[in-house]
């Protein structure tokens, strides 16, 4: 972490502080059109815009800001590298609900399948993930009281975790490898051919770097995709963004229900 992206945290967390005294255990971070799940969570709303050299969100489907409860705070609205965001501004919300006591991580996003068994408006569960987005966000200084220099990545999605989703889900969680690229253009048909030999299933733009500096931090991690179309190639049609936030708005009342199960299973533990 450099030198600008601490100090960027530092008054973040100081701003945050003034507005919410609540230190929340449990932290989700909403992907394109499943922002439903946040009208449903009571607390302190503190928008992005309200935090000093904050990033913002500039993308359809991602409202930018907090929202505080006693046990869980939601982030509605992510930070993408294809903004123009550097590394470390992607991941600063990260930081930001750890040093405000988030030990439990739910990331979710939008994703094409690569898999051709699934369909859209399928809930899928992160087992792991390929990063192709060409930036690790731990470049740089690593600052004493973080996270080690050569952070382990074997368990980054936590197996209890995913197995207490399943549990709790009232339909099959089919469970895959997620890889990000940098976007923001879609993926060629030949880079989806690749992901499909090497095993992969998913394929977006976010969720990874997130998921790296969680597992620097020592957060649990449980990640669920969103289907919401086909990955490039595999239908005889072009893909569009729109159609990215009108499948995750379908699948809204499904994926409310299963995060509202999952949390509602870990606040009595924090």
């Amino acid at each position: 972490m450099d030198v600008e992206t601490m100090v960027k945290l530092s008054s973040a967390r100081e701003a945050l502080q003034a507005r919410c005294r609540t230190r929340p255990r449990i932290a989700v971070i909403l992907g394109s059109g499943l922002g439903e799940f946040a009208a449903g969570v009571e607390g302190t709303e503190v928008a992005f815009a309200d935090l000093p050299g904050f990033p913002r969100p500039t993308v359809a489907g991602h409202a930018g800001k907090f929202i505080i409860g006693e046990h869980v705070a939601v982030m509605a609205g992510r930070i993408h590298y294809y903004e123009g965001h550097s590394p470390g501004d992607v991941v600063l919300p990260v930081f930001l609900l750890h040093s405000m006591g988030v030990r439990t991580l739910v990331v979710t996003n939008a994703a094409g399948a690569v898999n051709r068994s699934y369909k859209p408006g399928d809930l899928v569960l992160i087992r792991d993930h390929v990063n192709f987005m060409g930036v690790n966000p731990l470049r740089g200084p690593n600052p004493s009281g973080f996270g080690p220099r050569f952070p382990d990545m074997t368990t980054s999605y936590a197996p209890e975790l995913r197995a207490l989703a399943r549990s709790v889900s009232r339909t099959p969680l089919a469970e895959g490898v997620y890889a990000a690229f940098s976007g923001p253009s879609y993926e060629t048909p030949a880079e989806i051919h690749m992901l499909e030999v090497m095993g992969v299933d998913l394929v977006g733009m976010s969720t990874v770097p997130e998921v790296i500096a969680a597992s620097y931090l020592g957060m649990k991690v449980l990640g669920i995709s969103c289907v919401t179309n086909m990955a490039a190639g595999i239908l005889d049609q072009p893909l569009d963004h729109a159609e990215v936030i009108a499948r995750g708005k379908e699948a809204g009342p499904r994926f409310v229900r299963l995060l509202s199960d999952v949390i509602d299973r870990l606040e009595p533990t924090g």
